[in-house]
């Protein structure tokens, strides 16, 4: 049996917790540079907003409403996360993160005999006790099925958040009664393709043989079939398996000409981007940035440019990255646009450890480059002090508008919460 664990309204929820006069009232969470809605409570959906709904659509109605609104925190989502991780880590210790706010349990390390309605509240009610976050438990043989077991969970207040199928008779009546289209894996796309073959729930979907799904759609749908088939075809993820690529970009708070300071920008981004990937244990043989303007803005003339380099030699040194990416910024840069997004990306993976080197050139990160990087690092996730990079900036007028969040109550010791 696999579960699903999966927490509810995760942002909106995150914002409650050390708030407790919202507790009933409705909340949302914008996107960046307070675009979208992108987080709702309960309450907020019952007034009818919409995920992805603009800001600008909603807001005097909303707040004429007594609604609360914040911009994203991100470093109080991700602690958040990391925390009721952790709780899950200690209850099942083949977990793997799907989401920041959702896991797989693989239960089969347990016993055949665990009581899994007991197991199941007890992992609720830790998560709410120790962290504050309500979640939703679905458990099934597979992991398709828990996604179906859990998405009743939320949707069905009888089971006071926790589903379990494991009754043949049960499955395929909610199978029945799950739509193609919020099938796991299952977009829109295909759903109407489906649809077309007179396959338009779940049930439906377990009808028809495997195989001939394999053949006319793809092998992914074929495991899915499986899946709904209560046949295990999707294994635990190694929640540890290193990123294939990593993309650092923002939407700037206001669009920008100057190209000095959208170099700023794209150094910023290169040093956030050279965190990641020696985090991961990893250097890169790719670099690629790109830079575009405001493509909604009908008003404006338009632009997208990018540019890649493939590196000789691999590296993780923030120094390194950040020259290139500057120099493939000054190829692509146009004068004359405004720019509302820049970012970089970073591909093409090799082992810090394990990857080739040249026999007649010893142009490679140096052992006093890794020692550097490490104390940096170090320093900055530890917040002993903020190390950067003189070509960052300092003003940073070019950030991403966020006028309304929260304190990061877990993670600056300024801003903890204090009791009177």
């Amino acid at each position: 049996m696999f579960a699903l664990v999966d927490c509810n309204s995760f942002y909106a929820s995150c914002e409650k917790i050390f708030r407790p006069d919202l507790t009933k009232k409705p909340v949302i969470v914008l996107s960046n540079n307070d675009g979208c809605v992108i987080a709702r409570s309960p309450e907020a959906k019952k007034m009818g907003v919409t995920m992805g709904q603009p800001w600008f659509q909603v807001k005097n109605q909303y707040l004429k409403s007594d609604g609360i609104v914040f911009s994203s925190n991100y470093e109080l989502y991700a602690d958040i996360s990391n925390r009721v991780m952790n709780i899950l880590g200690e209850i099942c210790p083949e977990i793997d993160i799907y989401s920041i706010d959702e896991a797989f349990l693989d239960l089969r390390t347990f016993e055949k005999n665990i009581d899994l309605v007991n197991f199941a509240f007890q992992c609720k009610n830790r998560i709410k006790d120790w962290v504050g976050i309500p979640v939703s438990i679905g458990i099934a043989p597979t992991k398709t099925l828990a996604k179906i077991a859990n998405r009743i969970a939320k949707e069905d207040s009888r089971f006071q958040g926790v589903v379990i199928l494991q009754n043949k008779g049960a499955i395929n009546h909610y199978l029945k009664a799950t739509p193609v289209e919020k099938i796991w894996g299952v977009g829109k796309r295909l759903s109407l393709k489906l649809k077309d073959l007179g396959v338009d729930n779940a049930f439906n979907l377990t009808q028809v043989r495997s195989r001939l799904i394999g053949d006319r759609f793809n092998v992914v749908l074929e495991r899915t079939v499986r899946e709904l088939k209560s046949q295990k075809c999707l294994d635990s993820n190694n929640m540890m398996e290193p990123k294939k690529q990593i993309m650092v970009s923002r939407s700037f708070g206001k669009s920008i000409r100057d190209k000095r300071v959208l170099k700023e920008a794209i150094s910023f981004h290169a040093s956030r981007a050279a965190e990641k990937l020696r985090y991961e244990n990893q250097k890169c043989r790719i670099i690629t940035v790109f830079i575009r303007s405001n493509r909604y803005n009908k008003k404006i003339s338009q632009i997208y440019a990018s540019e890649y380099q493939q590196l000789a030699h691999p590296t993780n040194d923030s120094r390194i990255i950040i020259k290139i990416a500057n120099n493939l910024m000054e190829k692509i840069y146009a004068e004359g646009y405004l720019y509302s997004k820049a970012g970089i990306l970073l591909s093409d993976f090799t082992d810090s450890y394990g990857y080739q080197t040249d026999l007649f050139n010893d142009n490679y990160d140096s052992k006093e480059s890794e020692i550097l990087m490490s104390v940096i690092d170090f320093i900055n996730l530890r917040e002993i002090a903020k190390i950067g990079f003189g070509n960052q900036g300092y003003e940073n007028t070019w950030r991403m508008k966020r006028e309304m969040k929260s304190r990061r109550y877990t993670t600056k010791i300024e801003e903890i919460p204090i009791a009177k």
